[in-house]
């Protein structure tokens, strides 16, 4: 006699319950984008044109994330900066800051843009050249001086030109992220804070601003996401991101269809991507407040 061992069904269904679990929180518009995803890759792996046209235009995939990441950091430090001016009780701070963010959002991006690369950085820049002129007419500081007036416009890269126009034109909406979530917590805890003894500044820091950031944390993760995308309009600059490289293959071959396939995939994995791990940091959030 031979001794097998056979699954009841009860008990294949209990090591197939796991899976179907998983498969209940899975929402269909992920499973569909994966396996279009997947579909993609084998084409690119298995296609010469499509195999190419990659090849050529993942180069511009770090100078994407380095565009964003840096100005993101940029602009969430300026726009910490603008949020805690909007909430002083200084009248004269409050709408300076106040002018700065209705200014801002009120001009498109792109437009924005062109701005600060072709008019704000060379008007910066013969400010600076003023100040070193100065510097060097007083004899003080004449080093210095005369670094500053040699500055020329073509020393500032197009790329740090973006990352300035991207970094001031989220400052303003990032901002009022951390506007409205400075303005959520409860006026009560400032009070309790400066009753411990703590300065204004203190309260800010060690309790206000935790709070408030965590509740932001969502929003500006969607933020991060917007800017991504935003960043594909520094190839109208000749910075050499995703969308500028795929431009230049598709002019060179008239592989339009295939070259913004393929740069329309690298965006959206990237962006699907982060706007899952913001959903996942939500779920955790909303789960340690229970």
């Amino acid at each position: 006699m031979h001794n097998t061992t056979h699954l009841e069904p009860d008990s294949r269904e209990s090591h197939l319950l796991p899976v179907r679990e998983f498969l209940k929180g899975v929402p269909y518009w992920l499973v569909t984008a994966i396996i279009l995803g997947l579909v993609f890759v084998w084409i690119i792996l298995t296609n010469a044109d499509y195999a190419t046209i990659f090849d050529a235009v993942k180069k511009g995939v770090i100078v994407t994330i380095q565009v964003t990441i840096v100005a993101y950091a940029a602009s969430l430090t300026l726009g910490l900066m603008v949020a805690l001016a909007r909430l002083s009780n200084k009248r004269l701070i409050n709408e300076v800051a106040t002018f700065y963010v209705e200014i801002i959002r009120g001009i498109p991006m792109l437009v924005l843009l062109y701005y600060i690369v072709f008019v704000g950085v060379p008007v910066t820049v013969q400010f600076i050249n003023g100040i070193g002129a100065f510097l060097q007419d007083t004899g003080v500081f004449t080093g210095l001086g005369d670094a500053l007036s040699s500055l020329q416009v073509r020393a500032v890269s197009f790329q740090l030109r973006v990352i300035i126009a991207l970094t001031i034109g989220y400052s303003a909406f990032l901002s009022e992220v951390f506007r409205a979530g400075i303005e959520s917590i409860e006026q009560g805890q400032i009070e309790a804070a400066r009753s411990l003894g703590m300065t204004h500044f203190q309260a800010l820091r060690f309790v206000i601003l935790p709070q408030a950031i965590r509740r932001v944390l969502p929003p500006l993760g969607n933020n991060f996401i917007a800017m991504l995308k935003d960043s594909s309009l520094v190839s109208v600059m000749g910075v050499a991101d995703i969308t500028f490289q795929g431009k230049v293959y598709a002019a060179s071959t008239f592989k339009f269809f295939e070259t913004y396939n393929v740069v329309a995939f690298l965006y959206l994995v990237m962006t699907i991507a982060l706007a899952l791990a913001v959903r996942r940091m939500e779920g955790r959030m909303k789960t340690s407040e229970k």
